[in-house]
Protein backbone atom coordinates (compact mmCIF):
# COMPACT_ATOMS: atom_id res chain seq x y z
CA UNK A 1 0.00 0.00 0.00
CA UNK A 2 1.46 3.28 -1.09
CA UNK A 3 1.19 6.28 1.39
CA UNK A 4 0.44 9.87 0.41
CA UNK A 5 3.36 12.40 1.60
CA UNK A 6 1.78 15.25 0.18
CA UNK A 7 3.55 17.46 -2.16
CA UNK A 8 7.46 17.42 -2.43
CA UNK A 9 10.13 17.18 -4.98
CA UNK A 10 10.81 13.76 -4.83
CA UNK A 11 12.90 13.29 -8.00
CA UNK A 12 15.48 10.70 -7.12
CA UNK A 13 18.61 11.27 -8.16
CA UNK A 14 19.53 14.83 -8.48
CA UNK A 15 22.40 15.81 -10.38
CA UNK A 16 25.05 17.34 -7.80
CA UNK A 17 25.90 20.76 -10.19
CA UNK A 18 28.73 23.33 -9.29
CA UNK A 19 27.59 26.38 -11.37
CA UNK A 20 30.68 28.39 -11.77
CA UNK A 21 30.53 32.08 -12.62
CA UNK A 22 32.80 35.76 -11.91
CA UNK A 23 31.31 38.48 -10.51
CA UNK A 24 32.00 41.99 -11.66
CA UNK A 25 35.56 42.18 -9.57
CA UNK A 26 36.62 39.22 -11.38
CA UNK A 27 36.00 36.56 -8.63
CA UNK A 28 35.41 33.06 -9.22
CA UNK A 29 31.94 32.50 -7.87
CA UNK A 30 31.07 28.47 -7.42
CA UNK A 31 27.04 27.74 -6.07
CA UNK A 32 26.13 24.16 -5.69
CA UNK A 33 22.57 23.08 -6.89
CA UNK A 34 20.29 20.73 -7.59
CA UNK A 35 17.56 21.89 -9.86
CA UNK A 36 18.62 21.79 -13.14
CA UNK A 37 19.95 19.29 -15.58
CA UNK A 38 19.88 18.92 -19.71
CA UNK A 39 16.44 20.03 -21.33
CA UNK A 40 17.83 19.44 -25.08
CA UNK A 41 20.86 18.37 -27.10
CA UNK A 42 22.94 21.36 -26.32
CA UNK A 43 21.17 23.21 -23.71
CA UNK A 44 20.76 22.98 -19.86
CA UNK A 45 18.11 24.65 -17.61
CA UNK A 46 19.04 26.18 -14.20
CA UNK A 47 16.09 27.03 -11.82
CA UNK A 48 17.81 29.48 -8.84
CA UNK A 49 16.84 32.05 -6.38
CA UNK A 50 17.53 35.67 -7.82
CA UNK A 51 18.84 36.22 -3.94
CA UNK A 52 22.21 34.42 -5.17
CA UNK A 53 25.35 35.95 -6.21
CA UNK A 54 25.29 33.47 -9.01
CA UNK A 55 22.32 34.69 -10.58
CA UNK A 56 23.54 38.14 -10.01
CA UNK A 57 26.62 37.48 -12.22
CA UNK A 58 24.82 35.38 -14.71
CA UNK A 59 22.69 38.38 -15.81
CA UNK A 60 26.29 40.23 -15.74
CA UNK A 61 28.31 38.39 -18.17
CA UNK A 62 26.05 35.73 -19.90
CA UNK A 63 28.20 32.50 -19.18
CA UNK A 64 28.08 29.89 -16.73
CA UNK A 65 30.00 26.89 -16.37
CA UNK A 66 28.52 23.82 -15.13
CA UNK A 67 30.65 20.98 -13.54
CA UNK A 68 30.41 17.38 -11.93
CA UNK A 69 31.99 17.46 -9.09
CA UNK A 70 33.56 13.94 -7.89
CA UNK A 71 33.93 12.15 -4.50
CA UNK A 72 37.51 13.63 -3.81
CA UNK A 73 35.88 16.92 -3.82
CA UNK A 74 32.62 16.55 -1.85
CA UNK A 75 33.71 18.99 1.19
CA UNK A 76 34.04 21.59 -1.40
CA UNK A 77 31.56 21.14 -3.74
CA UNK A 78 28.78 20.71 -0.47
CA UNK A 79 30.60 24.17 1.31
CA UNK A 80 29.59 25.86 -2.38
CA UNK A 81 25.66 25.11 -0.93
CA UNK A 82 26.45 25.82 2.48
CA UNK A 83 28.16 29.32 2.04
CA UNK A 84 27.17 32.49 0.14
CA UNK A 85 29.10 34.83 -2.04
CA UNK A 86 26.86 37.68 -1.12
CA UNK A 87 28.10 37.24 2.72
CA UNK A 88 31.89 35.79 2.27
CA UNK A 89 34.16 37.53 -0.03
CA UNK A 90 36.84 34.48 0.15
CA UNK A 91 34.04 31.41 -0.76
CA UNK A 92 36.24 30.12 -3.83
CA UNK A 93 39.55 30.77 -2.41
CA UNK A 94 38.43 28.80 1.16
CA UNK A 95 38.61 25.68 -0.48
CA UNK A 96 41.94 25.35 -2.09
CA UNK A 97 40.26 24.57 -5.62
CA UNK A 98 42.11 26.43 -8.47
CA UNK A 99 40.12 28.20 -11.52
CA UNK A 100 41.20 29.34 -15.26
CA UNK A 101 39.34 31.20 -17.42
CA UNK A 102 37.36 29.59 -20.15
CA UNK A 103 38.37 29.46 -23.45
CA UNK A 104 34.97 29.64 -24.86
CA UNK A 105 32.78 31.86 -22.91
CA UNK A 106 33.42 34.64 -19.55
CA UNK A 107 33.58 31.83 -16.60
CA UNK A 108 35.81 29.90 -15.01
CA UNK A 109 36.06 26.60 -15.26
CA UNK A 110 37.31 24.79 -11.81
CA UNK A 111 40.14 22.67 -12.92
CA UNK A 112 39.66 19.88 -10.10
CA UNK A 113 36.21 19.30 -11.46
CA UNK A 114 36.25 16.27 -13.91
CA UNK A 115 33.72 17.04 -16.29
CA UNK A 116 32.95 20.53 -16.99
CA UNK A 117 30.20 21.93 -19.52
CA UNK A 118 30.87 25.77 -21.26
CA UNK A 119 27.60 27.42 -21.25
CA UNK A 120 26.60 30.90 -22.82
CA UNK A 121 23.44 32.05 -21.79
CA UNK A 122 20.66 32.29 -24.18
CA UNK A 123 17.53 33.05 -22.01
CA UNK A 124 17.34 34.27 -18.25
CA UNK A 125 13.88 35.60 -16.55
CA UNK A 126 12.28 35.64 -13.20
CA UNK A 127 9.31 33.41 -13.08
CA UNK A 128 7.04 32.73 -10.07
CA UNK A 129 9.27 29.55 -9.74
CA UNK A 130 12.45 30.76 -9.42
CA UNK A 131 15.09 32.69 -11.57
CA UNK A 132 15.38 30.53 -14.78
CA UNK A 133 18.31 30.09 -17.00
CA UNK A 134 18.60 28.57 -20.25
CA UNK A 135 22.29 28.04 -21.34
CA UNK A 136 23.64 26.81 -24.62
CA UNK A 137 26.49 24.32 -24.15
CA UNK A 138 29.07 25.26 -26.68
CA UNK A 139 32.25 23.25 -25.36
CA UNK A 140 32.42 20.36 -22.97
CA UNK A 141 36.18 19.66 -21.42
CA UNK A 142 37.15 16.73 -19.37
CA UNK A 143 40.00 15.23 -17.69
CA UNK A 144 41.43 12.39 -19.38
CA UNK A 145 41.70 10.05 -16.65
CA UNK A 146 37.50 9.88 -16.86
CA UNK A 147 37.56 8.70 -20.43
CA UNK A 148 37.17 5.23 -21.73
CA UNK A 149 39.36 3.94 -25.07
CA UNK A 150 36.69 5.43 -27.45
CA UNK A 151 37.16 9.01 -25.47
CA UNK A 152 33.97 8.84 -24.44
CA UNK A 153 32.97 9.80 -20.39
CA UNK A 154 33.25 6.48 -18.74
CA UNK A 155 30.55 7.10 -15.50
CA UNK A 156 32.38 4.26 -13.61
CA UNK A 157 35.71 6.35 -13.96
CA UNK A 158 34.01 9.76 -13.13
CA UNK A 159 33.82 9.26 -9.41
CA UNK A 160 30.71 11.62 -8.91
CA UNK A 161 27.83 11.79 -6.15
CA UNK A 162 24.19 12.72 -6.64
CA UNK A 163 22.04 14.07 -3.84
CA UNK A 164 18.80 12.94 -2.39
CA UNK A 165 15.95 15.27 -2.02
CA UNK A 166 14.46 12.82 0.75
CA UNK A 167 17.16 12.82 3.49
CA UNK A 168 19.71 15.42 2.16
CA UNK A 169 22.23 12.90 1.19
CA UNK A 170 25.01 12.18 -1.05
CA UNK A 171 24.91 8.91 -2.59
CA UNK A 172 28.00 7.79 -5.08
CA UNK A 173 27.02 6.36 -8.43
CA UNK A 174 28.91 4.45 -10.83
CA UNK A 175 27.80 0.65 -11.21
CA UNK A 176 26.44 -0.33 -14.75
CA UNK A 177 22.88 -2.07 -14.29
CA UNK A 178 21.59 -1.95 -17.72
CA UNK A 179 22.18 -0.65 -21.21
CA UNK A 180 19.57 1.71 -22.80
CA UNK A 181 17.26 1.01 -25.61
CA UNK A 182 19.06 -3.21 -25.08
CA UNK A 183 18.02 -4.11 -21.87
CA UNK A 184 14.13 -3.68 -22.08
CA UNK A 185 14.13 -5.16 -25.72
CA UNK A 186 12.92 -8.16 -25.37
CA UNK A 187 9.55 -6.95 -24.42
CA UNK A 188 9.18 -5.59 -27.95
CA UNK A 189 8.43 -9.04 -29.45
Amino acid sequence: MKKDLGVKPYVFPMPVLMISTYGEDGKVDVMNMAWGGICASNMVSLNIGEDHKTSENIKKRGAFTLSIADIPHIEAADFFGIASGNSMADKFERTGLTAVKSEKVDAPVVEEFPLTLECKVVEAKNERYGFHVIGEIVGVLAEESVLDEKGKVDPTKLNAFVFDQFQSGYYAIGEKVGQAWSTGAPLMK
